[in-house]
């Protein structure tokens, strides 16, 4: 089947398998995080708080990550970072289930599982050119990943507003560490051919600045993660405020925020069907621009909504923009990237997105305690779309630097 075909390469189909059970105990984890934070102290600046602490590590460590993830074993990388944050998963249940914990314990594992990912994700990407083999499907394999990614986003939220409401906060900790079992049963199958790599490499710093300079000098690149960073700062943070949202215009309670954000889910699940069945990647800086647009527009009527099933829908394109906008430009980077670099551009990309994350989501927080949590995302809207904009009036100025790479690659000129 030519939407899920990188499923038939064996070691990516053992991978896909293991992340399935645990990105839907991630999302459970993360929304019974928010509304436990959110219950205990009334504060959106503690959201943001608890989204800086999250993604700061990626900003500091992602580029390292890269430069790691080009010069040593990437599998026993990935293995090392899902111990790691399966401990992280069981000190957070122990202390939840002991009555103990603290808004600092919060914050300070918050803190340990964004390390954790602020490592993985740039060995991540780089790390599925080994599990596919194939730089044919390799972009399939990206979205496909993005697919399986999103339903768990999907599925986690809402199953995390249920079992709050049934049982509690620290219920949904145990599944999520629950999950790790599966993870790491499906290390313990996959075999895959380290990729060859120079036997010697210049020191850290220099390498880090010839990653830097190769992504800044390749015009895609460097507009394509500056989108990425404008979307990441003004877009995203709405996902920080939403149990402040649901408050705020809906008075609603865990449920509620399940349902919405298992909405965006839905939209991000639809964007990923819609990339996994593409043959490559031409076309889709436009359909960036265009994802960038509908996410800032709805943004802007979610600000006004106070409707439930208007907001359900509105959550659904925040969703899809988002997501089309992240996968989209992964997977063009994935496929122009030179081998010898593709770890550390692919940092610079969960820079460009995660690292950036947590100065849009303190900032959101601070906002929202000044101006309301709906005017902030308004706000946040309003700058996504003029950042689209300004993408599009450079569209013709991509297009002459990109068509050539997909030339000398062998892309065909059409998409179907």
């Amino acid at each position: 089947m030519n939407l899920l075909r990188a499923l038939r390469h064996r070691n990516f189909a053992f991978f896909l398998s293991g992340q399935i059970c645990a990105l839907i105990g991630y999302w459970i984890q993360q929304i019974a995080l928010a509304w436990l934070v959110y219950r205990l102290t009334g504060s959106a600046t503690l959201l943001g708080v608890l989204a800086f602490a999250s993604n700061l590590p990626v900003l500091l460590l992602a580029p390292f990550a890269g430069l790691w993830s080009d010069r040593f074993n990437r599998h026993r990388m990935m293995l090392a970072t899902q111990v790691f944050e399966m401990l992280q998963a069981v000190a957070l249940t122990a202390l939840a289930f002991s009555g103990a914990i603290e808004i600092w314990h919060i914050i300070a594992l918050t803190a340990l599982l964004g390390m954790c990912v602020a490592v993985e994700l740039p060995v991540r990407h780089a790390y599925l050119l080994e599990l596919v083999g194939d730089r044919q499907d390799l972009s399939n394999a990206v979205a496909v990943m993005s697919l399986i990614a999103n339903c768990g986003r999907l599925v986690g939220p809402v199953l995390a507003g249920l079992l709050i409401g049934w049982f509690s906060e620290a219920t949904c900790f145990l599944i999520n560490s629950l999950t790790y079992v599966a993870v790491l049963a499906s290390f313990a199958f996959i075999r895959v051919t380290p990729q060859q790599r120079a036997e010697s490499h210049p020191p850290a710093l220099r390498g880090l600045r010839e990653g830097l300079s190769y992504a800044w000098h390749t015009l895609p690149i460097r507009f394509l993660l500056a989108l990425l960073a404008a979307v990441a700062l003004t877009a995203a943070p709405y996902g920080t405020l939403m149990p402040a949202i649901v408050h705020e215009a809906f008075a609603g309670n865990a449920q509620t925020l399940g349902f919405l954000v298992g909405a965006a889910g839905m939209g991000a699940v639809c964007g990923t069907l819609l990339l996994a069945a593409r043959r490559n990647v031409r076309g889709l800086v436009r359909f960036i621009v265009v994802a960038a647009l509908v996410a800032g527009i709805a943004l802007i009527a979610l600000s006004w909504s106070r409707w439930l099933a208007l907001s359900l829908a509105l959550m659904v394109a925040i969703g899809f923009g988002i997501l089309v906008i992240s996968v989209s430009v992964n997977m063009i980077l994935q496929t122009i990237v030179e081998d010898d670099k593709r770890g550390r551009v692919m940092s610079l990309y969960t820079t460009a997105f995660l690292g950036v994350v947590p100065f849009g989501g303190l900032l959101a927080g601070v906002l929202a305690d000044r101006i309301g949590a709906t005017n902030t995302v308004f706000a946040g809207g309003i700058a996504c779309v003029l950042a689209a904009l300004y993408m599009a009036r450079h569209l013709p100025l991509i297009r002459s630097h990109i068509q050539p790479i997909y030339a000398r690659l062998g892309i065909p000129a059409r998409n179907p």
